[in-house]
């Protein structure tokens, strides 16, 4: 890196001295990069205050603020994209590019400076005006969506998801024609990636997946005892053992109720992971163990540079590939469950006391068609992904009619899932992602699910006795091998780059299907 040259050592005789020197960079070009890093810093700071009100919207905020909300949220939006466009900063970067070409592209400074760039050519395309509205509209809608939920009343939320699809299609107008909008959209969450290669993924996937369901869906497993009394409060307990047990650093985690669970925080030592509770299954826990994937992720990045945007994740599919580890390929395991299932049947004694541990591992793994994505199996939860994939871009390209997405939504979960929608509620109006202006998401869940097994068999590889750790209750040895793979690079590298960085290689399904083929080809038994 530079600096490191000088470093008071005496200078080296000849040429190889005279590089070296030239090598440095000089006082205006550091004063250059200490700006641009200042500046990076304030956009990254006035970002994580607008999280933090978004996390108080969603969980304990009084529903009546959302409007006074949404103007907070869109001043906080358009200073940030202000300080981002700022004609200073372009010079700064240009100024910067000799620098830049000369350092180890793998070194941070290298690293912010590339990072930057593109946030800010992408950013300069697109008015204040445009990103402030953007974040107003999906505080306002907030409440909408879920007043519309809890009465299944898509006719209430169809104008504010007018609003955020033509606010996407302003933003879409921004950027130069593509035989693809959808792809402008989706950049956003994970850069790099086109609609085609996505397509092309989900393609070989539902191949898979139609046949194996139909394979799997008549099966006999009970899982009725899941379906009983489990009061809340020993639910909230529970889920804070699990998140102490997986591991983090002390007094820096707190776990919320929400309608629509999800992670923030403002910081690596102030993560924020919200559940929802049910009375009558123990779905929190599941939701619980994919939230502490997340989080997770912002509380073991760098601590040099969480305060800087390569300090932030890959992309969303890498954030999910880590959730989806988390839920799926530990709590979802028998590994995990040879060592909590005690502690599980402690507090629920009465519900779970006489059910064997080979019950319990079958029932949790069943696969049954169902109408709600985050409840879904891992063998079904592909469909609903491709669903809503294949959905947005029929939005974005206006080849449905908003007023008809009910009846488009019910109509392809009976042909994909082969279950019949009994009302919006639990149709097009579960998830809380198009409320919030958020199009062009949802594949990622499926990528991160995919990205996941290979993370995972990765780690197995290299991790020794990794079966045997997770059964006794260990999970440093996981949470250093990501800490060290996939954190600690946070936004260095683009989301392919990164997997690849850590596994070998980009993204394939191939270990995904198997995965699934091994677990559920033949009965689920413990």
């Amino acid at each position: 890196m530079p600096g490191a040259v000088a470093g008071g050592l005496p200078p080296i005789e000849g040429t190889c001295a005279q590089t070296a020197a030239l090598s440095l960079p000089s006082p205006s070009v550091s004063d250059a990069l200490a700006q641009l890093k200042s500046r990076a810093e304030r956009i990254q700071g006035l970002g994580a205050i607008a999280s933090l009100l978004v996390w108080d919207q969603r969980t304990i905020m009084p529903p009546a603020g959302a409007m006074s909300r949404g103007g907070h949220i869109g001043l906080l939006q358009q200073l940030g994209h202000e300080e981002l466009i700022d004609p200073e900063v372009g010079r700064l970067l240009d100024e910067l590019r000799p620098l830049e070409e000369s350092l180890d592209p793998d070194s941070d400074d290298a690293a912010l400076i590339r990072v930057l760039r593109r946030d800010h050519d992408k950013a300069v395309r697109v008015p204040p005006e445009l990103a402030a509205e953007m974040a107003r509209a999906a505080a306002e809608a907030a409440p909408v969506w879920l007043e519309a939920k809890a009465t299944s009343n898509f006719a209430l939320f169809l104008p504010a998801l007018e609003r955020a699809v033509e606010l996407r299609r302003r933003y879409i107008a921004c950027f130069d024609p593509t035989d693809e909008p959808y792809d402008i959209l989706l950049d956003d969450f994970e850069p790099e990636t086109k609609s085609a290669d996505v397509t092309r993924i989900f393609a070989e996937i539902k191949a898979e997946l139609v046949p194996l369901i139909a394979e799997l869906r008549d099966g006999e497993t009970d899982d009725s005892f899941l379906s009983a009394d489990f009061p809340i409060g020993p639910q909230i307990a529970l889920g804070q053992e699990v998140v102490d047990l997986f591991g983090h650093r002390p007094d820096t985690w707190r776990i919320d109720p929400t309608e629509h669970p999800f992670a923030s925080g403002t910081g690596i030592d102030d993560i924020r992971v919200t559940t929802h509770y049910y009375p009558d299954s123990l779905e929190s826990l599941f939701s619980t163990m994919h939230e502490y994937g997340h989080g997770l992720y912002q509380h073991q990045v760098r601590r040099d540079i969480a305060h800087l945007p390569i300090g932030q994740a890959s992309s969303l599919g890498i954030h999910e590939s880590q959730s989806r580890l988390w839920e799926n390929l530990v709590g979802r395991g028998l590994p995990f469950w040879r060592y909590f299932y005690p502690r599980l049947q402690a507090r629920f004694p009465g519900q779970l006391g006489g059910v064997e541990l080979d019950r319990f591992y079958a029932a949790i793994n069943k696969v049954q068609p169902s109408l709600i994505r985050i409840r879904a199996d891992e063998v079904t939860y592909g469909l609903h992904v491709i669903l809503r994939f294949e959905l947005e871009q029929d939005i974005v390209n206006g080849r449905v009619e908003l007023s008809d997405l009910p009846r488009i939504w019910n109509e392809r979960m009976e042909e994909y899932l082969g279950v019949e929608v009994p009302d919006d509620a639990h149709g097009v109006l579960q998830d809380v992602h198009w409320s919030a202006g958020l199009i062009g998401y949802f594949s990622t869940y499926l990528l991160g699910t995919v990205m996941s097994v290979q993370l995972w068999e990765k780690m197995a590889e290299e991790v020794p006795e990794l079966d045997e750790r997770v059964e006794r209750g260990e999970f440093g040895a996981i949470r250093e091998w990501l800490g060290e793979r996939v954190h600690a690079n946070g936004r260095k590298y683009p989301p392919q780059e990164t997997l690849r960085r850590a596994v070998g290689t980009t993204i394939d399904a191939k270990p995904y299907l198997a995965y699934l083929r091994r677990k559920y080809g033949a009965p689920v038994a413990a």
